[in-house]
């Protein structure tokens, strides 16, 4: 007799620029952006993730490319339900027996807010949804320990939120997160080229200046790239150069922004946990924003701890909601004092 296997378990970061699903076995299966794009007019769904993103600041007055996920919160509940159930699909395919679900939410999500996420996990198939908090799944996809009574600490710099936290005995003892991340930095580049340039940008030409220049520190050499867009005054086409000085003075706000969040968190922690820090390892940066030039040794300056990017930091969180997948069996029969996971459905 054929054996029939039961949905398969996946992790899914959902950030407010990207949506991350794990699979056992196929490790990171799916990386979309968090975008959708609709006609205004029909509310017909015009397309997903990278397809959507191509559309960003080139579409007709009648479409409208929208981030349903936004602040790490959903915005759209909606659209967020139906972009879910498409990126599941495309991961799972049409099975008989949906997935058991482990998602991440920020640090200080209020009940409500977790319910949207379960409501809209449930509506795309799955069977059971698990919650981790964002920065105990990127310390496990980080490779941390935080099963002993020991502080470790993560940084989560992602698309919409930063999250903080120090972690032990599977939880988190002092937390924090704040809306500045990555999507700062973007909007930090492009309200000071129109200050400095008078020159307005789209925002995927924000991202790339971020990604070939950004930094928060003085480099060893300096770069430059050209910028395109529209001025301000003419209306006209126009192009400038600029180069990863200039990029420096874009970003102080958000940077500190962040390194006063990591710094009050620290203030929060339990004094054995904060004197651990000392001692074991420091503080561990994650998401995508850990990749910004000079983002670890400005921290590191402003809390004198030794500060590491993770390996694979974009990915961190994602992997970690694999790794938690052993945490939804066992919660249930005999470990639910020492899981991470807050487990909804049958």
């Amino acid at each position: 007799m054929k054996k029939f296997k039961i949905g398969m378990d996946v992790g899914i970061d959902l950030g407010s620029s990207s949506v991350k699903i794990f699979t056992q076995g196929r490790q990171i299966a799916l990386s979309e952006p968090a975008m959708v794009a609709v006609d205004r007019d029909t509310d017909e769904i015009l397309a997903f993730g990278s397809d959507a993103r191509q559309m960003l600041g080139r579409t007709p007055e009648h479409v409208a490319v929208i981030s349903p996920v936004q602040y790490g919160r959903i915005h759209n509940f909606s659209l967020t339900e139906t972009m879910l159930t498409a990126y599941v699909r495309e991961v799972c395919g049409n099975r008989i027996f949906m997935p058991r679900v482990v998602v991440c939410v920020p640090s200080g999500v209020s009940e409500v807010e977790k319910r949207e996420v379960v409501e809209s996990l449930r509506a795309a198939g799955a069977r059971k949804v698990c919650l981790i908090e964002t920065v105990v799944a990127a310390a496990l996809g980080a490779g941390l320990d935080i099963s002993q009574p020991r502080g470790c600490m993560v940084c989560d710099i992602g698309g919409g939120t930063t999250d903080i936290g120090v972690i032990s005995l599977n939880g988190t003892a002092a937390s924090h997160w704040i809306k500045y991340a990555g999507n700062s930095f973007n909007e930090a580049i492009t309200e000071f080229i129109v200050r400095k340039y008078d020159l307005l940008i789209g925002p995927q030409t924000a991202e790339f200046i971020k990604r070939e220049i950004g930094c928060v520190v003085p480099r060893d050499a300096l770069l430059s790239v050209t910028v395109k867009g529209r001025h301000f005054k003419t209306g006209m086409p126009h192009m400038i150069r600029i180069n990863s000085e200039n990029i420096i003075e874009a970003f102080e706000e958000p940077a500190v922004r962040i390194c006063r969040a990591v710094q009050h968190t620290l203030e929060e922690t339990p004094p054995a946990l904060a004197g651990d820090l000392l001692t074991n390892g420091g503080i561990m940066l994650t998401g995508g924003g850990a990749k910004l030039f000079g983002m670890d040794r400005l921290i590191a300056e402003r809390t004198k701890l030794n500060v590491a990017v993770a390996q694979d930091s974009e990915f961190c969180v994602a992997l970690g909601t694999g790794k938690a997948m052993k945490f939804i069996d066992t919660r249930d029969k005999f470990e639910k004092e020492t899981s991470p996971l807050d487990v909804f459905g049958a």
